[in-house]
C-alpha cells in the first residue's frame, strides 16, 4: 500500500511513520509543513528506506497537494497534520481553525480529485483516514460511561471544536461525494518524541531539572492514556481495514488523574535517577486551572478492538516507565527545543 501521510514529523504522525517502515512492507510520503512541533529527527531512523519519502508541504496549499497526490499516486491518505494543544487553542485559535478545518477540507478536495480518477477498483480500495480526538465528545462527569463511537459531539475549546468540525467534514465528503472516508477518535497519547508543551513530557523534563511541576487546578482531572507506539499500530490497521463511513474510538482503557500521572512520573524518576533534595513530589505546585477544563475523558474502544483486531499492549506503569527513561537518554533533544522553540512556560492561562 503507498500511503500518502500528513504531519508524519509531529508526536503521533512520526510514531506511524517509523512502524510503517519497520515492521510493514507499506511505502509512506511524509507530507509536513514543520511548524514548532515538528521535528525531523523524530523520523531520520525511517527516512534511509527506499519505502520513505518526505515533502515540506502545507496541506492549504492545493497545487502542491495535487501534484503530490498525481506524483505519488496513493492507495490511501492517513490525515494527522493538526494544531493540536489545546492552551495554545485558547491563546490563538485562528491557527487552529485554518489547519483543522480549512486545511483538512482543502485535503479533502485534493483527495476527491485524485479519487474520481481512478479507475474502478482503485475508487473502491481507497481510504481517506483522518486521525481525530476524544475531546469532541466534551466531558464526562465521574461515574458516566465512556465515549463511544455514537456519542454525540459536545466541543468545549477551540481546539476540540476546529477538529470536530474536520470530523464533520470528512464525513460530508463521504456522503455527500461518495469519497471512501473514515474516522478514528483516539484518547491523550504519551510516549517518546513528544513535544514538551503537553503534560508528561513538560512535568518529566522539569522533574529531571529539579523545577516545579505545575498541576492545574486539584489535578483530579481525568484522561484516558493511550502509549503512542500501540496508537500507531492501531491507525495502521485501520487504514488496511478500515471501512468508508465508519468511526473507530481508540483507547488503552487506562484512566487516571492529572495527579496521579504526576506523581507516577515522580516515583520514576526518583527510582532511576534519585535527587538528593529528596522525593520530587515536593515539587508539585497546583496553579489556576485552563479556562474551560473538561473534567473526564474516557474511551470504550471495544468495536476498534473487535473490528481492527487490536487491543494496546502498554500497561500505563510500563508505558510511563519507557516514556521517562527515553527522555532521560534523550537530552540533546528537548535541550534543543527548550533552548529555541519552548522554555516551559505557561500557556492558555487567560481566556481574556
Amino acid at each position: 500500500m503507498r500511503i500518502l501521510l500528513t504531519g508524519g514529523c509531529g508526536f503521533i504522525g512520526s510514531a506511524v511513520v517509523r512502524h510503517i517502515i519497520r515492521d510493514t512492507e507499506h511505502t509512506v510520503l511524509n507530507v509536513d509543513c514543520m511548524t514548532y512541533a515538528a521535528s525531523p529527527e523524530t523520523v531520520e531512523g525511517a527516512a534511509a528506506s527506499s519505502r520513505y519519502k518526505f515533502s515540506q508541504t502545507n496541506i492549504l496549499d492545493t497545487p502542491a497537494l495535487d501534484a503530490l497526490f498525481a506524483s505519488f499516486q496513493p492507495d490511501a491518505v492517513m490525515h494527522l497534520a493538526a494544531e493540536s494543544h489545546v492552551d495554545r487553542s485558547i491563546d490563538g485559535p485562528g491557527v487552529f481553525v485554518q489547519t483543522n478545518v480549512v486545511g483538512t477540507c482543502s485535503l479533502l478536495d485534493a483527495a476527491r480529485r485524485y479519487w474520481l480518477g481512478l479507475d474502478k477498483a482503485g475508487q473502491k480500495a481507497f481510504r481517506f483516514h483522518h486521525i481525530s480526538t476524544d475531546e469532541v465528545f466534551g466531558a464526562l462527569e465521574m461515574g458516566d460511561p465512556p465515549f463511544n463511537e455514537s456519542t454525540p459531539y459536545d466541543p468545549r475549546s477551540p481546539y476540540s471544536a476546529s477538529k470536530a468540525a474536520s470530523d464533520h467534514f470528512v464525513r460530508a465528503w463521504y456522503h455527500t461525494y461518495g469519497l471512501p472516508t473514515f474516522v478514528t477518535n483516539t484518547t491523550n497519547n504519551y510516549g517518546v518524541w513528544h513535544f514538551p508543551e503537553k503534560l508528561i513530557p513538560l512535568v518529566t523534563i522539569n522533574a529531571i531539572e529539579g523545577k516545579e511541576l505545575p498541576v492545574y487546578g486539584t489535578g483530579e482531572n481525568v484522561r484516558d492514556w493511550l502509549f503512542v507506539d500501540d496508537h500507531a499500530v492501531a491507525l495502521v490497521k485501520a487504514v488496511e481495514q478500515g471501512q468508508p463511513g465508519e468511526t473507530y474510538a481508540i483507547g488503552a482503557r487506562q484512566p487516571r488523574s492529572n495527579i496521579e500521572v504526576v506523581r507516577a512520573i515522580c516515583s520514576v524518576l526518583d527510582e532511576l535517577v534519585p535527587d538528593a533534595a529528596g522525593p520530587r513530589e515536593r515539587l508539585i505546585r497546583f496553579v489556576t486551572d485552563r479556562p474551560g477544563h473538561d473534567f473526564r475523558y474516557e474511551i470504550d474502544p471495544s468495536h476498534a478492538e473487535q473490528a481492527l483486531g487490536w487491543k494496546a499492549e502498554h500497561t500505563f506503569e510500563s508505558g510511563i516507565r519507557r516514556t521517562v527513561q527515553w527522555y532521560l537518554d534523550n537530552r540533546n533533544w528537548w535541550e534543543g527545543i527548550r533552548a529555541r522553540r519552548y522554555t516551559g512556560q505557561r500557556l492558555g492561562a487567560a481566556a481574556s
